[in-house]
């Protein structure tokens, strides 16, 4: 098997982009969702998207860490 660099994505930024993606839902109503604000939820999601397009783009492996960040 390939050794592939990887590129870790939060639970978090997986449910930014079902929401805003999968779900189609308008930043504002995704926020609400998620219980954070518009700005919040704006920039989850401009990570997470440059995240999966970096993996698309370099050939990299998308690893989910699903460990809590703290204060959660």
């Amino acid at each position: 098997m390939i050794d592939l660099m990887e590129v870790s994505i939060s639970l978090d930024e997986i449910e930014a982009i079902r929401l805003a993606d999968y779900e189609r839902l308008y930043h504002e109503d995704a926020a609400k969702t998620m219980n954070i604000s518009r700005q919040t939820f704006g920039r989850i999601l401009k990570d997470a998207r440059r995240k999966v397009s970096e993996c698309l783009i370099e050939g990299k492996a998308l690893r989910i860490d699903t460990k809590k960040e703290e204060g959660q």
